[in-house]
């Protein structure tokens, strides 16, 4: 692989003058070494370290951010949004994003492979699971990392995240202000972190209410649209004095199931039931009739994450290592009062 010594030889010029040209100190060579020196880095193939261009502060300037993992045909309009804010955050902050992908079963060495060349100055994680390993492994590499969720309670690392159960505690309060009494919820299979505490502000809420919550008035299933038309044509099968008229969702994805069961049910959704997703994607407020949802403060949150990890790179201390920033309910027209 070419030096920049190899560089210097095929332009004619000191290695003094190529790392000039290489870190943009044009008032240091006149225009035709410049232009010398840029041509034999093109003629023999020469690609520069990135961390070599800045050795006094010893910074890439990047951050890494794996691009989350999706199945075929899914998307995840959320963590899109997210990416979208944190490259903003980042250039706000003197920063760009290295986004970078791995499949699941080689990821820590793309990880090992980033840190070691030190291409960039720290990451950015999302979509994290339970006893997350990326999390666990940057620990162990005490490499400057800040995380968009959480993994274990027990680990001592950076992380933003949403405080799922209080924005469902506000929104099954919300729904019992209109008159709703029989609430259910369509959830996601056990062990998700953010799952989890959305059903659990379900739970707190509803029993702080005094309201009492039948054996399946919580359905579980996958992040799919179906679960949500699986869990009404469940609750529909009871008799109408014990349906429930308001049903919360882990997401707009389900909620949108629940939805369109009701409308095959013919049932006005609104009225007959009041429907309340969460994550506030893109188009659901042009549904008929527009979801009601919970917002995640996706901009606050992306900016925390650069705020936190910059200090980190730096080496400096964090005096706050864990903030659950508070989401917002967006009342739309698909969650009404009770009527009957």
């Amino acid at each position: 692989m070419p030096t920049i010594k190899d560089v210097a030889r095929e332009a004619g010029t000191s290695i003094a003058t190529v790392s000039y040209v290489l870190n943009n100190k044009n008032h240091e060579v006149s225009e035709a070494t410049r232009v010398q020196v840029l041509a034999a880095i093109e003629r023999i193939g020469y690609r520069p370290n990135i961390n070599a261009r800045n050795l006094q502060a010893s910074r890439t300037m990047l951050m890494g951010y794996a691009w989350h993992d999706l199945s075929h045909g899914q998307i995840n309009p959320i963590l899109d949004q997210f990416i979208y804010h944190l490259a903003q955050s980042a250039e706000s902050a003197g920063y760009h994003l290295l986004t970078f992908t791995h499949d699941n079963d080689h990821w820590e060495n793309v990880y090992h492979d980033l840190i070691k060349t030190r291409r960039i100055d720290g990451f950015v994680l999302s979509n994290t699971k339970r006893d997350d390993p990326r999390v666990r492994y940057l620990m162990n590499q005490n490499f400057p990392f800040v995380s968009f969720g959480q993994a274990n309670p027990d680990w001592d690392f950076p992380y933003i995240d949403t405080d799922g159960a209080s924005g469902v505690m506000g929104a099954v309060n919300h729904l019992i202000g209109l008159g709703h009494r029989r609430i259910a919820m369509a959830a996601w299979p056990e062990g998700s972190l953010s799952g989890d505490a959305r059903l659990r502000g379900y739970y707190v809420a509803m029993s702080q209410a005094g309201l009492p919550i039948q054996s399946d008035d919580v359905q579980r299933g996958e992040q799919d649209e179906r679960t949500g038309r699986d869990a009404l044509n469940i609750w529909l099968q009871r008799p109408e004095s014990a349906r429930p008229t308001a049903v919360i969702a882990v997401t707009d994805l389900i909620a949108i199931g629940v939805m369109t069961a009701a409308k095959s049910a013919g049932l006005t959704v609104g009225r007959d039931l009041a429907v309340i997703g969460h994550d506030d994607v893109p188009m659901v407020q042009h549904l008929d009739p527009a979801l009601t949802t919970i917002r995640q403060p996706l901009t606050d949150i992306s900016s925390a994450a650069v705020a936190m990890l910059h200090p980190l790179i730096a080496g400096e201390n964090l005096l706050v290592r864990q903030q659950m920033l508070i989401p917002r309910l967006i009342v739309r027209e698909s969650c009404g009062a009770l009527w009957k």
